[in-house]
């Protein structure tokens, strides 16, 4: 198991998070501190493998504390979580080792992704064999096919796309699945199946409504960024 110490001064956020570590197989949640000095008491008696660690914090900042830990050779692996956006703050905590960085408000799957990523990594790096390079592409971000995911079976690339493409230029609108299909001229069931498994991977929002006659009619629309543009989780 994967011991993590989640650093976070918001209880609230810091029990959302165990959840959310825990809710991944592989990890295990060994201590949450709300402050810095807590969490150096923390780790100075106890082996953990990741920290999962907030920016602001009252008495030790997060990156004051990544600098202490790397002076003192201390070697466990940080994701920070944090509401800063500034590029100097995120320059420099990746600067210094961090494997991650997570900007609140995030969803779940890019805390499991992110988890999934830095689980890879924690098994190939503690292998006794050779590391060939197609080991190193699995676990590097410079690697293209890197956030690709394999497709659900009975999915198909070219059609995710076209699905994928029509939500993208239409992303304004909230479209029902009967909408889809009627324009791209595939069947209700097919386009439904694309839809459900872009929701599922954070691509598309997906809202019921109802209304006063039959049963609700699902509506899907694409998630967008703070600026307005869709940002797909695989191209």
């Amino acid at each position: 198991m994967i011991s993590v110490l989640i650093v976070e001064d918001d209880q609230m956020v810091a029990k959302l998070n165990k959840h959310y570590v825990e809710s991944v197989q592989g990890f295990e949640v060994v201590g949450v501190a709300n402050d810095g000095e807590k969490a150096w008491k923390f780790i100075n008696h106890n082996n953990v493998d990741l920290i999962i660690l907030d920016i602001h914090m009252a008495k030790v900042d997060g990156l004051a504390f990544l600098k202490e830990m790397r002076k003192k050779l201390i070697q466990a692996d940080v994701i920070f979580v944090t509401a800063a956006q500034e590029s100097e703050t995120i320059d420099e905590g990746l600067k210094l080792g961090a494997v991650d960085y997570l900007i609140k408000p995030f969803e779940y799957e890019r805390m499991k992704s992110a988890l999934e990523n830095y689980e890879r990594r924690y098994h190939l790096l503690r292998k006794e064999h050779v590391i060939k390079q197609e080991d190193i592409d699995k676990i590097t971000t410079k690697n293209p096919t890197h956030n690709q995911r394999p497709l659900p079976k009975g999915l198909h690339e070219k059609t995710l796309k076209k699905v994928r493409r029509y939500m993208q230029d239409h992303k304004d609108e909230l479209l029902t699945s009967d909408e889809v299909a009627a324009e791209l001229e595939f069947s209700r069931v097919t386009v439904r199946r694309y839809l459900e498994y872009l929701v599922s991977i954070g691509e598309l929002t997906l809202e019921i409504e109802y209304g006063s006659i039959g049963r609700p009619s699902n509506k899907y629309k694409m998630r967008l960024n703070s600026e307005g543009v869709s940002v797909p989780t695989e191209l």
